[in-house]
This record gives structure tokens, C-alpha cells and sequence, in this order.
């Protein structure tokens, strides 16, 4: 399976992939569902591999299964049957499946296999520029944190879940009440410009409300400007809007919010 990858993604070396499967081998297992993915076999030679992530999540209206599917790649002579091998991952009508990353060459199959954008562009944005009022302030998730309590079990375990995973995990004091954030380190424009990429916020206008305590924070260490996923330019945030930027598609019951790549590749895997 690492070689099929290896094949299908030059730019990526051996190691990242092989820390790729075992990150899923160390994933919890959602019910029936694959850890992995599936392969196209010929004569005992993987041609073709997509890796599914499958994550429950709690909400008000019961539980909701969503499923990343990553790192789709088939040989060249064995392309025809691509299709087939995504078809079979999306079976199921009660999952929310995404494609976070599509390669250009992909975006026509994904739209014959019923894929729709939920997000069409970024927006970089400079938090430290939003005003910030006193009674507001930025906590770095531990687990004995007292704040934690103000969440529900469903955001303490995002938190701490992603927070193992390399990500900044915060939490935001607002007139009382907790809003959870994570942010992804990256660096941008050829590796020369350091980032956050805002992994999870409840929405966006939290992100607004809290985005002066967090540029706050951010700023001791130094970075100062973050992206998020966007449809157009986000009220009360200072930056700019980038359409057709980082495309995002779903197929299924419930598109992810924006501001939601909780338990994706490019957490799991990294960028």
C-alpha cells in the first residue's frame, strides 16, 4: 500500500505515508466501518488505494458519522476503474463523506460521483488587529484545566484529541462562557510564511468574537496571521478573501461547518 502511495504522490516520501497508517492504526475504530481504506488488488500487486477516516460525532440531533476520504490514487493503467474504487467507500447514506484535498485531475470524477463544495476559498486573516476587551482572555487546553468543565464532553475530547495530534488547542473566556478552538501550525508560500489553520470553531462569528484574545496569545509566539475556510470575505476579522483556494467537497446528509477539519488528513497525517 506504501509503494501504490509512493507512486501516486511523488512528492511525498515513504516515511510520511508509513506514519500515515500506523496514525490510522492507532485511530479508535468506528463500528463496522474501515480503519484503512480500501486497495484495488492484480495479481497480488496493490494498483490503487483510498484511505477512509471515519469519525463519530455527538450532537444535539443524535450521532453523526463522517468520513475524510484521503489520498486516492490508482496507476496509470488501471485509471478506469478509479471511480469504482471511490464508489465503493460511498455506500452508505448516512455518512458524510469529504474530500479536503482534491487533485485537479479529480474534481470532474468527483462531481459525477455526487460531490458538492462546501467551501470555495480561505480567508487570511491577522487576529491580533481585532480589538479585544479585558474581560476576554485565551487558555492552552491541559487536562486539568478548570475551563474544560465549561464544555461539552464532545469538545474536551476534540481538545485533547487534536492537541495529540500537534495541534493548538484553546480555549476562549467571552463574557463567561468557553469557546473552543483549534488551530494547526503550517507555513505557507513556499514554506517561508508560519501560520495557524483553524481546525475547529463553533462558527465563525465565534472565531470573530474571539479573534483579538486569540491574536493576543498567538502573538508570543511570534505568528501572526491565520487561515480559515471561507465563502466570502468573514465579518469582523481583519484580512482578505482568497476564492478558489483550498476547495472542499461533501457528499452525504450534513455538510461540515466552516472552520470544521476535526479528525481529517491533514490532522491525522499532517500537511
Amino acid at each position: 500500500m506504501v509503494d501504490c502511495l509512493c507512486r501516486g504522490f511523488p512528492e511525498r516520501n515513504r516515511s510520511y505515508w508509513t506514519q500515515a497508517l500506523i496514525r490510522l492504526s492507532q485511530r479508535p475504530a468506528v463500528d463496522e466501518f474501515q480503519r484503512y481504506g480500501f486497495a484495488l488488488e492484480k495479481a497480488d500487486r496493490i494498483v490503487g488505494v483510498v484511505l477512509t477516516l471515519y469519525t463519530r460525532y455527538q450532537g444535539q440531533e443524535g450521532d453523526e458519522i463522517r468520513c475524510n476520504l484521503s489520498s486516492w490514487s490508482v496507476d496509470a493503467e488501471f485509471r478506469p476503474y478509479g471511480a469504482m474504487l471511490v464508489a465503493t467507500v460511498l455506500k452508505r447514506r448516512d455518512v458524510t463523506y469529504t474530500n479536503i484535498s482534491p487533485a485537479p485531475a479529480t474534481l470532474k470524477a468527483n462531481r459525477a460521483l455526487g460531490f458538492r463544495l462546501f467551501s470555495n476559498g480561505q480567508f487570511a486573516f491577522l487576529p491580533a488587529l481585532n480589538s479585544v476587551q479585558r474581560s476576554r482572555r485565551v487558555l492552552e487546553v491541559r487536562p486539568d484545566l478548570a475551563e474544560m468543565a465549561m464544555l461539552p464532553d464532545s469538545e474536551r475530547y476534540i481538545l485533547l484529541e487534536h492537541a495529540a495530534l500537534g495541534c493548538l488547542s484553546l480555549i476562549c473566556i467571552c463574557d463567561g462562557a468557553a469557546f473552543p478552538l483549534v488551530l494547526m501550525p503550517r507555513r505557507i508560500l513556499r514554506g517561508l510564511v508560519p501560520c495557524y489553520q483553524i481546525i475547529y470553531c463553533r462558527s465563525l462569528a465565534d472565531l470573530s468574537r474571539c479573534a483579538g484574545a486569540m491574536g493576543r496569545f498567538l502573538l508570543r509566539s511570534g505568528i501572526l496571521l491565520c487561515l480559515v475556510d471561507a465563502k466570502e470575505p468573514i465579518a469582523g476579522l481583519v484580512g482578505w478573501y482568497r476564492p478558489n483556494k483550498g476547495l472542499k467537497y461533501f457528499k452525504g446528509p450534513k455538510p461540515p461547518s466552516l472552520g470544521d477539519l476535526t479528525f481529517t488528513e491533514l490532522v491525522v497525517f499532517g500537511p
